[in-house]
């Protein structure tokens, strides 16, 4: 995947919450798991830590110190906005390229929206390190990626792609990256839709599972498009999406399903009944529907009994 040189980036789309200092401790209201309010890898890093013994599991969310930004601290988003001003600069820097991702997926939905006669409200990415408040609770970086409905934010530490890699044995790679964070783009959608509140329970035909599902489909469909949605200046952000670029996310679809996770990095046995985002087959197949059709409309995993 390369941007377009001459495409301008805007970053006051992501919020960068690093560095700002937030204080240890704990704190109370820690984000919940279910109903939507954590993305694709947010919530399966933590049932992989926890099968592991890697986080705490009391309570109902994730626990732990908290970083990051704290109450009444400003942002500073002064170096992004200094380094992330054209495509060029994505196509050398890391979080410029994040940040044209985000463009990219969001101009998508704005024009999406439009098409349908609707007004997309845009949600900023927030980096964080360490731990993060939001208004879904606290959240440590064990949570993974996360899209919390409440203030209608992404969050993500982006040492998170490393793990994906070292833990998980994805190939990496920037439109693994993409994938992720379009997926968490489709958990606004569905918030702005109010489709989020069906996504509830736990099993293979949950809600929870339709849900996540729709977001990887949601995520293709943004694939589909990337090359040739306009930005503001008229032209695509992104000039190409390879072979070589879908494979990948497939690749990460298939390591984050719940039986794989299961299987390979829990405790050797797949439980069907605490299925929260599908098999690996299942996000494969969904992600492939939407970036094959391009078509929103075809991402209704909750009006069909065949999930894949």
């Amino acid at each position: 995947m390369r941007f377009d040189d001459n495409a301008g980036l805007d970053a006051s789309e992501v919020q960068d919450l690093r560095g700002s200092g937030g204080g240890g401790g704990g704190i109370g209201g820690r984000v919940a798991l279910g109903g939507g309010g954590l993305g694709v890898v947010g919530v399966i890093i933590y049932f992989v830590l926890s099968q592991l013994g890697g986080v705490s599991t009391g309570g109902s969310g994730l626990s732990g110190g908290l970083g990051g930004i704290g109450s009444g601290q400003q942002v500073d988003n002064s170096t992004l906005a200094s380094e992330c001003k054209t495509g060029a600069d994505a196509n050398k820097n890391h979080d410029c390229a994040i940040v044209a991702i985000v463009n990219s997926v969001q101009d998508y939905w704005t024009q999406q929206f439009a098409r349908s006669g609707s007004t997309y409200q845009k949600a900023p990415t927030k980096f964080f390190n360490g731990g993060v408040r939001t208004g879904c609770g606290s959240a440590t970086s064990d949570t993974g990626p996360f899209y919390c409905p409440a203030d209608s934010d992404v969050y993500i530490d982006l040492s998170f792609f490393e793990e994906l890699k070292t833990r998980f044995g994805a190939q990496g790679g920037l439109f693994t990256e993409a994938y992720v964070l379009a997926h968490e783009y489709g958990h606004h959608v569905q918030n702005l839709l109010g489709t989020s509140q069906k996504g509830s329970g736990s099993g293979p035909t949950s809600g929870s599972v339709r849900l996540e599902l729709q977001a990887d489909c949601y995520a293709g469909v943004w694939a589909n498009h990337a090359s040739t949605t306009p930005t503001e200046s008229g032209k695509p952000l992104i000039t190409d999406v390879t072979q070589d670029d879908i494979n990948s996310a497939l690749d990460t679809a298939s390591r984050i399903g719940d039986d794989y996770i299961q299987e390979n990095l829990g405790g050797g046995q797949v439980d069907r009944s605490k299925f929260t985002h599908g098999t690996s087959a299942q996000r494969k197949k969904w992600f492939t529907t939407g970036f094959q059709t391009g078509e929103p409309a075809r991402c209704d995993t909750f009006g069909t009994n065949n999930l894949g």
